[in-house]
């Protein structure tokens, strides 16, 4: 085993974020002090960390010597004058401000000057936690995720005055443990609470506006966009008391920011105690740890589908045509629908009432479909109707996409459908995280790939289906909503411009 850079070196707060780092550095050769102020804790926590490693060694990932060696490198501190020799204290505390800045002015005055302090904060200023103290310049952020063991990333923090040697060890010190850091500035979430915000609160959006229902915004974020869960799935796991105030967190510290506009649906599901699975009960209720999730409504049987006629406005027009050929269609292809067509309308950021109405078509008889994400890619398609959409009509597209056994879901009208709206919303904030010089390009696609699980990272999303594209779905957005939420970031609308890789470094 390689020296580990800390010899000596303290986690500070033995829940389980604390639990997972003093796991992760003893592995790593690292002798741990544990310490928490109520000295229980402390003890049930290395029980629980021994007891991790004997299942670790049942299943054969780590040997017998291992462990010992482990279990002997890890060690309970009754107060914290025993971190003294510490070359690296760890805080996983509340996330209290004050709770933190008063304990890193006790732990300056126990450890030796040169000691690295770190703070395990996901959504304070590491800049403030550091304002208190005499050698403010050793303190960085040491943000580690959930379960620490299995989420291989972390990120660094450096403040406003921390010293980059500080940052320059916490990562080196990070590989030795088996992770992955990225380096972030000082700012409010960071660099993964920060992309993540897109995600969710664009979904809640979705809800709130009565498009669909949250089972069904999670069917078509899984299947059209490849997300592992689903917005309000996520929910439920994170628990309504951690993900809400995050939201609302990041949203003040932004001085709201309407890019980070929290919802009214968690603050009244967090207020009746519909924390999610913890809780029995969130966007799912549960039954032994299982979502009780409605059923898929069954595709209308219709006798006779009738001739469908395509926009010429139409996304992926071509593409259009070959699937409705493949489904059996009758195609129209005449400048006009005639007066029985069905009309197919597939826009970038619009609604249908809008496209219906600036391309004077009958909105009785037109049904708009979702082509940000062409069709073989996807493992569901969406169709959207606009409030004068006939039932007939509706019916008729349903029948006709589902042809094939494919998923069809059919939404109330809204800008952007559902993937649209969800991946430009997220494809928007990595940009301007990258315009803000938060992080770079690279260490952004690393944070949210190993940090969110998304299916890839969010720029590499923008290039997948096109800045151009991407730009379209928000400046129509904008022009439907009329809220700033949508306006796109100048570091996206460049690139859009110039036809240029969101991935790609400036020089």
């Amino acid at each position: 085993m390689q020296s580990p850079l800390y010899t000596t070196m303290a986690v500070v707060g033995a829940g389980a974020m604390g639990r997972g780092i003093a796991q992760i550095a003893a592995q790593a050769g690292s002798r741990v002090r544990l310490f928490d102020a109520q000295a229980a804790a402390v003890d049930k926590a290395v029980r629980e960390i021994g007891s991790q490693w004997d299942r670790l060694q049942e299943k054969g990932r780590m040997d017998a010597a291992a462990v010992q060696a482990c279990k002997s490198r890890l060690l309970p501190a009754g107060d914290i004058a025993e971190l003294a020799d510490c070359q690296l204290v760890v805080e996983a505390v509340v996330e209290r401000l004050d709770v933190k800045k008063e304990l890193f002015a006790r732990l300056e005055s126990v450890v030796a000057a040169e000691a690295v302090l770190a703070t395990n904060t996901s959504s304070l200023s590491v800049t403030a936690i550091a304002a208190g103290l005499q050698r403010p310049g050793r303190l960085a952020g040491y943000h580690f995720f959930n379960p620490v063991p299995l989420m291989k990333v972390v990120e660094v923090i450096a403040g406003l005055r921390t010293e980059p040697a500080a940052c320059e060890q916490l990562a080196a010190y990070a590989r030795q443990m088996g992770h992955t850091p990225v380096q972030a500035q000082d700012t409010p979430g960071f660099i993964v609470n920060h992309a993540g915000r897109g995600y969710g609160t664009e979904a809640l959006r979705i809800a709130a506006e009565g498009v669909a229902d949250f089972a069904t915004i999670d069917r078509i974020l899984r299947d059209q966009a490849g997300f592992r869960l689903g917005p309000f799935e996520l929910l439920d796991l994170t628990a309504l008391d951690v993900s809400h105030p995050v939201m609302e967190s990041i949203y003040r510290q932004y001085y709201d920011e309407a890019r980070y506009r929290p919802s009214v649906i968690t603050a009244q599901r967090l207020a009746g105690g519909l924390l999610g699975r913890k809780s029995g009960e969130g966007f799912y209720r549960y039954v032994d740890g299982k979502a009780q999730v409605p059923p898929e409504p069954a595709a209308p049987q219709v006798g006779e589908v009738p001739p469908v006629w395509v926009s010429t406005r139409a996304a992926r027009r071509q593409e259009l045509y070959q699937l409705l050929k493949e489904l059996g269609a009758k195609i129209e292809t005449g400048q006009s629908p005639s007066l029985n067509a069905l009309t197919l309308v597939a826009p970038l950021g619009f609604d249908v009432t809008t496209v219906a109405v600036v391309e004077r078509l009958d909105p009785a008889r037109t049904v708009g479909i979702d082509l940000l994400v062409e069709d073989a890619a996807t493992r569901r398609r969406v169709l959207a109707t606009n409030p004068a959409t006939r039932a007939d009509m509706r019916d008729a597209a349903h029948a006709l996409f589902a042809r094939d056994g494919k998923p069809v879901s059919v939404i109330r009208d809204s800008g952007g459908f559902v993937t649209q709206r969800v991946l430009a919303t997220i494809v928007n904030i990595a940009a301007d995280i990258c315009q803000q010089r938060i992080c770079t390009p690279k260490d952004l696609e690393t944070a949210v790939t190993l940090g969110l699980g998304y299916p890839m990272g969010p720029l590499a999303m923008g290039d997948r289906w096109g800045p151009a594209n991407v730009l379209e779905v928000l400046f129509n957005m904008q022009t439907v909503y009329g809220d700033p939420r949508y306006r796109p970031s100048p570091w996206l609308r460049r690139r859009g411009a110039i036809g240029l890789s969101l991935l790609q470094e400036e020089a």
